[in-house]
């Protein structure tokens, strides 16, 4: 169990799992590639909504190069993580993450608890050095839970993204294996 703190200062007690995708959760992905309102900065236009039931068919969201788990918070599903290979160099593989709880989820200290489990499951079950993720300069709340996560700034991507119409800048967050635990 997690324990947070409410936006007016309650303590609240959650129970915060990940768990793998199930079919009952297709219909999250196939919204996400056709809601605006609920990918909120990351919305980069529409996507195949059928796209989802085939890489479920494949590999469960279970693969060798990422996948998703899903977030339960007290039973119920809260969102997702993500997780993608990534690489710098020819010998130095890495992981990005991403997540998206619904609206309903987010404040509650949820996120930043959910991305360092993900951190810890990472690290326990692969040989990565290296965690990554970036967010939006706009995107203070993921920020904050990144370093709450354990993540440190590494800087600014200038025009890393092309979002609603311009090219934007990112910012790259990282947490080595070597970094300190994070007490979730």
């Amino acid at each position: 169990m997690a324990h947070a703190v409410d936006p007016f200062g309650q303590a609240e007690w959650m129970d915060i799992k990940m768990r793998p995708a199930e079919e009952g959760d297709l219909p999250l992905f196939r919204r996400m590639a056709v809601d605006r309102d609920l990918v909120g900065n990351d919305w980069h236009g529409f996507s195949n909504a059928r796209a989802p039931e085939r890489r479920f068919a494949e590999d469960g969201y279970l693969g060798a190069d990422g996948g998703r788990l899903m977030i339960d918070v007290d039973g119920e599903t809260a969102g997702l993580l993500s997780w993608g290979a990534k690489q710098f160099g020819p010998n130095s593989r890495h992981w990005e993450i991403g997540i998206l709880l619904l609206p309903e989820f987010r404040g509650r200290g949820i996120g930043w608890r959910a991305q360092a489990m993900m951190c810890d499951y990472l690290f326990e079950h692969t040989p990565v050095q290296r965690i990554q993720a970036g967010t939006q300069p706009e995107n203070i709340a993921e920020q904050k839970s990144l370093v709450k996560a354990g993540f440190q700034l590494e800087g600014v991507i200038r025009a890393a993204e092309f979002r609603a119409g311009q090219w934007r800048d990112g910012l790259l967050f990282s947490r080595l294996r070597t970094d300190p635990a994070v007490a979730w």
